[in-house]
Parts: structure tokens; C-alpha cells; sequence
């Protein structure tokens, strides 16, 4: 994927992960345009950025999402690049689980329904344009799970699954599809902005543009702090490395 003169669409650009992406990405000669729910975020981060843009975007609003497709590939022709990073991450702890399963099911509808359904309101679109790419923001959960965040840990692992089918449907379509694997980084997501234990936001955002920028574009992006749940599976390691996550949450479920 070539990493300037893009128009690149970023979902949950307002905060976190997507600030940083956006940002960044401004800096290399892109077009760039931030989604989602908060007005307020949203224009912040613009008013901090000149020559971004920011559309308002309910990723969980399955109708909204289908306008809001059809409105952004009218104004934005040249929209190239989508960038599925809106997500949101909640503790479970399932026997204390309320029965309408609230939080659950506003995990599924964000985490995974709403790159589904961006994916498929955009892809006639993005496949026509030159050097197209789609990005899916998964986790290094989506491979060794968090037991206190299991939902949003299955989101994570379906959105991994789906991108690997997604990458081989689309294959001879010069359409690039990319998995972005964070660790656990120091954003607001679960209030980890200030643990020591997490990856500093900056530092993750530098790694990863290194990374892009390498040719071709690797199909998985992965820094070195998340190859440890990555590669648990593959070195042997599964057993190990989900007790060792389970046991450093015991006291917290």
C-alpha cells in the first residue's frame, strides 16, 4: 500500500489508536477524514489538525452506516483507504451479567458488525480506485483472549477471521487488505492511558508507520510488544501465555 496521496477514511479517528493513525498519515500527504460518534471529539482533533476533516458516524446504527456510505463515496471520490478502528471494550464479569446482555451486544454491534457492515456499504467503491486498500484494527486478544474482556476479545478474533477471507475473495481485485495488531497501548480504552504496563501511544504509532512503510506492505502488521500473543499459538506457547493473562486478572473477576 502506498503510504501518500490517499484519501483515507478512519473510523473511531477522534481519540486513541485512530488520533494517532490520523495524524500521522496527514503528516505523509493524505487526505484524511476521522468518524464517529462524538461531535466534539471530532472537532477537537480537527481544530488541532489542519486540512483534516471529520464526519459524524454510529458505527452501531446499521441504516446510518448504508447513508452515511452512500453520502461519503459521492463527496469523496477519490476515497481509497478505509480504516476500520472504531472499537469499544468493556469488563464482563458473566455471572454478575445482566439479562438484556447491554454491554455484550454493543461490543458485537461496534467491534464487528460495524466494520462488516462498512466494509460491504464501501467495497463497490474502494475496489474501482487506484492503490485501494482496506485496514482491519484487530488485537493482540484476537489471538490469546482476556478473560475479563471476552467479548470484546471474541470481536477481536472474528474481525481477524473475516479479514483473512476477505483478503483471499478479494485477491485478484487489487484491493490490499491489512490487519493492524495492536498490543495493549496507552489510550483511554478501558482507562489504560496512564498504566505503565501498556505501550506508549507514540511509540506504537511510530512502529506501525515503519512498518507500513515497508514494500510490499505486509499483510499483518505487528509490532514487536503484541508478537508474544500473536505467535503463542504457532511457538507453542497458548497454554501458557492465557494462564499467565488469566491469573494476573483473578483478582478483578
Amino acid at each position: 500500500m502506498q503510504l501518500s496521496g490517499n484519501t483515507i477514511l478512519i473510523t473511531g479517528g477522534g481519540s486513541g489508536i485512530g488520533r494517532g493513525l490520523a495524524e500521522e498519515l496527514l503528516k505523509l500527504d493524505n487526505e484524511v477524514i476521522i468518524a464517529g460518534r462524538r461531535r466534539e471529539t471530532l472537532e477537537a482533533t480537527v481544530a488541532a489538525n489542519p486540512g483534516m476533516k471529520a464526519i459524524v458516524l454510529d458505527i452501531e446504527n446499521e441504516t446510518g452506516i448504508r447513508e452515511f456510505a452512500a453520502k461519503i463515496a459521492t463527496s469523496l471520490p477519490r476515497l481509497n483507504v478505509l480504516v476500520n478502528n472504531a472499537g469499544i471494550m468493556r469488563a464482563e464479569r458473566l455471572l454478575e451479567q445482566q439479562e438484556d446482555l447491554a454491554d455484550a451486544e454493543a461490543i458485537v454491534r461496534t467491534n464487528l458488525l460495524g466494520p462488516i457492515r462498512l466494509t460491504a456499504a464501501l467495497l463497490p467503491h474502494l475496489k474501482e480506485q487506484p492503490h485501494g486498500a482496506i485496514v482491519n484494527v484487530t488485537s493482540g486478544l484476537a489471538y490469546v483472549p482476556l478473560v475479563l474482556t471476552p467479548t470484546y476479545s471474541a470481536t477481536k478474533a472474528a474481525l481477524h477471521s473475516y479479514t483473512e477471507s476477505l483478503r483471499w475473495q478479494l485477491r485478484k481485485t487489487g484491493l490490499e487488505v491489512i490487519e493492524l495488531v495492536p498490543p495493549y497501548v496507552q489510550t483511554h480504552l478501558m482507562n489504560g492511558a496512564e498504566d505503565p504496563r501498556a505501550m506508549p501511544l507514540r511509540e506504537f504509532i511510530d512502529e506501525v508507520i515503519s512498518i507500513w512503510k515497508q514494500q510490499p506492505t505486509p499483510k499483518e502488521i505487528c509490532v514487536e510488544r503484541v508478537k508474544p500473543l500473536r505467535n503463542a499459538t504457532a511457538e507453542g506457547r497458548y497454554d501458557a501465555t492465557f494462564n499467565g493473562l488469566s491469573n494476573a486478572m483473578a483478582g478483578e473477576l
